[in-house]
């Protein structure tokens, strides 16, 4: 039965008994007469056939909802038994976006190499979103979930915002007391291909946009931190990325009482995203769930120190 299903599936998506069996390395015939057997097992009809187009009935599209679940599982299943006491090996070719890579992911790498001996890791920093569809890569790390139905997301932790600046640049230029105030400072910006940048604020019930201008801006975080800590201007960036600056006391968040993120609805989320199979082969599986086990330590500890920051402001 599940032969005749896996068949079936792929009757549907290639469109017709010839183009399946092209891709099946079965002869037309054969698709034909495996379709007719699923129908007399089920006791229904899966299409209605002529000689220009095939097209499901009511009872195929109804199986079909159930089919590909049904071959998953069974998958799953079989997969699970064959890949027990199978280590994960191989090569892995993971895309991160360049500053949480750098200062989240990298560190860790290591302790992964050092747990899982026969794997190849092959790890590219870069704030180019990859197409994983047509790019030789295995995993990306991103923020926002996907739109590609086709890609499976694990949530790895919250992308919270953290406005701020030297103490050094507040000597200068004075402490903003409202919002409004931002737009009279310079502003490091993260470059989001606009020929305006905006800021938004947001608290209780009330929400701002605030145009922002600077000079400096970068597609990475990396140049902005570090003309931050030089006190040449406000940042507005990650909270994983300032947990160290702002321990040091080497940058002040300023407008504790805001949430201000770089878009109207919100920071975000940091996704790890995969493709093929939700049942990932052993090595995607490994990374993922040794990359989330570490960025929950993580998080937990970034949490801790805002609200310590927040405290003493």
């Amino acid at each position: 039965m599940l032969e005749l299903i896996r068949i079936f599936i792929q009757v549907v998506e290639s469109g017709s008994f010839s183009k399946a069996g092209a891709v099946l390395n079965m002869a037309p015939s054969s698709i034909a007469r495996n379709i007719d057997n699923l129908e007399k097992q089920l006791n229904v009809m899966l299409f209605r056939r002529s000689t220009r187009q095939l097209l499901l009935t009511e009872e195929g599209h109804f199986f079909l909802d159930g089919a590909g679940k049904l071959l998953d599982d069974a998958d799953h299943l079989v997969q699970t038994m064959n890949q027990q006491n199978d280590d994960p090996r191989g090569v892995l070719r993971v895309s991160v976006f360049e500053s949480f890579g750098g200062q989240c992911v990298c560190p860790l790498l290591p302790e992964f190499l050092l747990r899982y001996p026969k794997v190849k890791l092959e790890i590219e920093l870069d704030n180019r979103l990859v197409d994983m569809n047509t790019e030789n890569v295995d995993l990306a790390i991103r923020i926002g979930r996907p739109s590609d139905s086709s890609l499976h997301a694990r949530r790895l932790m919250e992308n919270h915002t953290l406005l701020c600046a030297a103490p050094a640049y507040f000597e200068c230029h004075g402490l903003p007391e409202s919002p409004e105030a931002i737009r009279y400072h310079n502003c490091l910006l993260l470059s989001h291909d606009r020929q305006r940048h905006y800021w938004f604020f947001h608290r209780d019930r009330q929400h701002l946009k605030i145009p922002v201008q600077g000079n400096l801006t970068s597609k990475g975080g990396t140049p902005l931190l570090a003309a931050a800590l030089g006190g040449a201007g406000l940042l507005l960036l990650s909270s994983w990325m300032l947990t160290e600056s702002l321990n040091q006391n080497q940058l002040q968040i300023c407008l504790p009482e805001w949430e201000v993120s770089q878009h109207e609805e919100g920071s975000g989320e940091i996704y790890i995203v995969y493709r093929g199979s939700k049942y990932p082969k052993p090595v995607i599986r490994a990374f993922i769930d040794f990359i989330i086990e570490k960025i929950e330590m993580l998080a937990t500890s970034y949490k801790a120190c805002h609200a310590d920051a927040m405290v003493n402001e």
